[in-house]
């Protein structure tokens, strides 16, 4: 299949080194230095626990013309930078689209899409579950033998799910699909941003804040505030075992937390470093407009961005 992914940070290049491995024709979609490191030395990545390194050769375009069509674009990128895309994703011809990533307003971008589009567009929403940074024009990947690939609609079954299949056959992703994509972006963002608080409230220093038991309660007290937020405007948490995870499991998830945080890989997952400060920023101005529509008091969750540890 011809393809596109449009964005080349950590997860738009690890994306593509897997649809490169399952067979595709893949063209990246980059700008500046990092479409000149594309272009000379092909999409390098460090595979941080396996201990390995792949060098793939990708096609690299600097812009999206009307005229180019692939069968299908994935759109990776940070949740602040999608609007800027838009206009060029609906100029294009190309029918399908699957936009990757933190997402709080899934619903506006489709409708976009659909309504300023002189193509009909087939519009899916996904994520996936890896960390990473780039450094000296590679990227590092931090994952796990089997990256988890979610994707699916906005309430609707996707009847052209056949293409996304065949885009991901033979890779090495584990798929699961969720009909109500809206509802599953939303469950993620209203847990990562408490969790994001953690390296806030010590600078950074995640094995200091592991100690920290009035922290980590806090932290999840605002997970579980967030998720009533969520059911106050309606929608069900997704997946339902995450609101399981803050109140029947909740002290196997306290333990759970304070390893993490004590471990070097959790510390390069939670750390101030693995996240974008504009796209926590973002998430948290999407979350307090549902807070302000749903007419609720979140204490913990203020107590938690104001937190500040004792000494």
């Amino acid at each position: 299949m011809r393809i596109l992914v449009y964005g080349a940070g950590v997860l738009g290049s690890y994306l593509a080194h897997e649809l490169v491995h399952g067979g595709n024709e893949v063209t990246m979609l980059a700008r500046g230095r990092r479409a000149d490191e594309l272009q000379q030395n092909g999409n390098v990545i460090r595979h941080y626990l396996q201990l390995r390194t792949t060098v793939d050769k990708v096609n690299v375009i600097r812009e999206l013309q009307p005229e180019d069509v692939y069968d299908l674009i994935f759109v990776v990128m940070k949740y602040p930078d999608f609007e800027a895309v838009l206009p060029a994703l609906a100029a294009n011809q190309s029918k399908h689209i699957i936009i990757m990533g933190n997402n709080a307003s899934p619903i506006e971008m489709r409708h976009y899409l659909q309504s300023n589009s002189p193509a009909e567009k087939k519009v899916a929403f996904a994520f996936q579950t890896l960390a990473g940074w780039r450094e000296n024009g590679r990227v590092n990947c931090l994952r796990g033998p089997k990256v988890t690939l979610v994707f699916g609609g906005l309430g609707e079954q996707l009847h052209w799910r056949s293409i996304i299949d065949q885009a991901l056959k033979n890779t090495r992703y584990k798929t699961t699909t969720f009909t109500n994509m809206d509802e599953w972006l939303k469950s993620h963002f209203v847990m990562i941003l408490p969790l994001n608080r953690i390296a806030v409230s010590y600078n950074g220093n995640l094995r200091k804040a592991a100690r920290d038991k009035r922290l980590l309660n806090y932290v999840i007290d605002a997970i579980d505030e967030g998720h009533q937020v969520l059911i106050k405007n309606g929608y069900t948490i997704a997946p339902a075992n995450q609101q399981q995870l803050v109140q029947k499991y909740r002290k196997m998830f306290f333990t759970v937390l304070k390893i993490i945080l004590s471990t070097p890989i959790g510390r390069i997952i939670l750390s101030d470093k693995a996240v974008s400060a504009n796209e926590m920023t973002a998430l948290d101005q999407a979350f307090s407009d549902l807070k302000k529509r749903g007419n609720m008091a979140t204490p913990n969750w203020d107590k938690l961005y104001n937190y500040t540890p004792l000494q």
